[in-house]
């Protein structure tokens, strides 16, 4: 892919990153390519062939794909992590793969490797992207290792360059679909990481039937934040590399990305819901503080615009359907109204909303939403104001993507339909398959389907079937046209005492729609009923508190003021109720403030999923609070 790429488009950009002055440069796709092969070319000359497992443990950064390639064009595979890891963690993954060499960002993640240098007989050679100190080279050769920088097997390969330049052209050919191109650890939410073998096809799949949904051409920029080193990113990135357009590097910090986004006008942005949820309340906090005649036009033109959105989304069948026949009701109840609020949707456009759109750039097309659920008022506020989302869905296990949410005749409250290199269906218990509208376990099979988990066989036989059925664990449903919806994790379900079953996915989704509530978690599992940890939105908290003269000193006062502990209760009765569509004993009855986000690495996987099975320990007296 990437040689035909770099001769159709050899001065195209592949990748902008910013340099010690904080510009960004650009790297074509000759430049790119050349540096692939140079680095494959140094890979083998310090003895890594074909079959080889590699460390790859670094942030998103231009060397992080060239490495990454390099080893892929020898016939390698990585095994990829963040920085976030920590010592055990890299150990872990490093020797259970049996890596002989381990590629690393820099002296601290080095560290990492040296203070468990024990775990890790096989290990030999260690490269650094950033160049390490020669004392600290010196402290690596004591440890028994071989320290090279990346410049030094750039060197390397170029040296070599025209003695080894057929070889690496030879592995390339001697490639097939079916060879392992990364051993993925999964960060796990429910315990010890598994490593997901992903082939090349696996992922070359799903770049045929990708461009159907996401819309990107040669020349063109996508602004991306995420990990690399996880299969959506790694993912996106291989879109945007398959449709020779540009990597633009940046961060998921608010100052910073919003920064980019106008600097670089990008036509796409890949990321998770929390970041769009963070986009989300900027923009209304950016709003509040304008304050005035701005303030109130901003909401009423956003209701005005969702309710337009909703009503449109009926006269256009753009809502899940189940059953033929359901549209004629809404024709007739809902098209009226729909075309008497356009035109105040339109102006709310004019007026209101081409700022906001401004924000992300002037040439933003659409943004891809994965890695989790997209909040529905999230979803209802930016198609209202002309932002563009698109939600897609998949696992590390399906590389990752199984649908994405298409641009042109969305059906709103799914992910779409299943990409054309897999299949989708919803089972009960017993594997029989359910009719639409009917909720199920979620299975997949296809070409982006896993090998397996490396090495564990056992596991491997439990999630996928003789005949190439993949269990995901998830909850889902389809609609009447094939749409797929996802109703939770089936490993998350609470049991109450009771016997009720609940998915709490889609009352933290409920819950986080409340200004006052940045993140939830919901327990009960074996309790008499539901509680709620509330990490709270510290500054409309704190904006609340100064609106009604509530005195405090220091942040924490106000989690324990008995008026701020109340608008909470109230909030979330607001919003998980009957009314709202849930159950009695889906109510939240008790509830913990918390000051703290949940963080990367403590609560959160690198997904930004809530690992759930650390949560007894970190908040355990939070925790036997709610359930006395």
């Amino acid at each position: 892919m990437l040689k035909r790429i770099a001769s159709e488009y050899p001065d195209n950009p592949a990748q902008y990153s910013k340099n010690s002055a904080g510009v960004f440069e650009p790297l074509s796709y000759r430049s790119y390519y050349h540096l692939v092969l140079d680095f494959a070319s140094g890979l083998l000359a310090i003895g890594e062939t074909r079959g080889s497992r590699i460390g790859l443990i670094s942030d998103n950064r231009a060397e992080w794909q060239h490495c990454s390639m390099a080893i892929m064009a020898i016939g390698g595979a990585d095994v990829p992590r963040g920085c976030d890891a920590n010592a055990r963690e890299i150990s872990y993954i490093l020797s259970f793969a049996g890596c002989r060499t381990a590629i690393l960002e820099n002296e601290t993640q080095v560290q990492k490797i040296l203070d468990s240098r024990q775990s890790l007989p096989e290990l030999k050679n260690l490269v650094f992207l950033d160049p390490p100190a020669e004392s600290f080279r010196k402290t690596l050769q004591e440890s028994g290792f071989t320290a090279y920088s990346y410049t030094d097997i750039l060197d390397l390969g170029r040296n070599g360059n025209s003695s080894r330049q057929s070889e690496i052209e030879t592995e390339i050919e001697k490639g097939s679909g079916d060879d392992i191109a990364t051993v993925i650890f999964t960060s796990g939410t429910t315990g010890e990481p598994k490593g997901v073998m992903l082939c090349h096809r696996n992922f070359l799949c799903q770049l045929e039937y990708l461009p159907e949904r996401i819309t990107l051409f040669p020349g063109e920029k996508a602004l991306c934040v995420l990990p690399v080193w996880h299969s959506f990113e790694r993912l996106c990135e291989y879109v945007i590399l398959y449709r020779a357009a540009a990597i633009v590097y940046s961060k998921p910090v608010g100052s910073i990305l919003l920064a980019d986004l106008a600097k670089m006008n990008p036509q796409l942005m890949p990321s998770v819901p929390r970041i769009w949820e963070s986009v989300y309340d900027g923009i209304y906090r950016l709003m509040r503080k304008t304050g005035g005649v701005s303030w109130i036009l901003f909401n009423f033109f956003v209701n005005v615009s969702i309710l337009d959105c909703r009503l449109e989304r009926r006269v256009l069948g753009r809502n899940p359907r189940f059953k033929a026949g359901q549209r004629v009701f809404d024709l007739v109840l809902c098209t009226l109204p729909w075309l008497l609020l356009f035109p105040l949707r339109a102006l709310g456009g004019v007026l209101v909303f081409k700022k906001i759109r401004a924000k992300l750039g002037n040439s933003f097309r659409h943004g891809v939403s994965g890695g989790g659920a997209l909040p529905p008022n999230i979803d209802d506020f930016f198609w209202a104001v002309g932002i563009c989302v698109l939600e897609g869905y998949g696992l590390t296990e399906t590389a990752p993507v199984v649908a994405v949410r298409p641009h042109k005749k969305p059906v709103f409250g799914t992910i779409g339909k299943p990409l054309g290199c897999c299949e989708v269906k919803i089972v009960d218990e017993t594997g029989a398959e359910l009719p639409p509208g009917v909720k199920g376990t979620v299975m997949i099979r296809g070409e982006n389907v896993m090998k397996g988990y490396y090495n564990k066989p056992e596991l491997t036989a439990k999630v996928l079937s003789p005949d190439g059925w993949f269990d995901t664990g998830d909850l889902g449903l389809k609609t009447i046209s094939g749409e797929i919806i996802l109703r939770g994790r089936k490993k998350d379900t609470i049991v109450l005492r009771g016997g009720e079953n609940i998915e709490p996915a889609p009352i933290e989704m409920k819950l986080n729609e409340s200004r006052y509530i940045a993140q939830s978690v919901v327990l009960g599992q074996d309790q008499r009923y539901l509680g709620a940890l509330i990490v709270v939105s510290r500054d409309e908290i704190i904006a609340f508190a100064k609106e009604n003269d509530i005195e405090f000193s220091e942040f924490a006062q106000l989690l324990a003021n008995q008026q701020i502990r109340k608008l909470v209760e109230s909030e979330i009765a607001s919003l998980v109720n009957q009314k709202n569509g849930f159950k009695l004993f889906e109510r939240i009855n008790r509830f913990e403030l918390l000051e703290k986000p949940f963080e990367t690495g403590v609560e959160l996987s690198a997904k930004q999923e809530i690992m759930r099975y650390k949560l007894d320990d970190l908040y355990k007296k939070e925790i036997q609070g709610m359930f006395k």
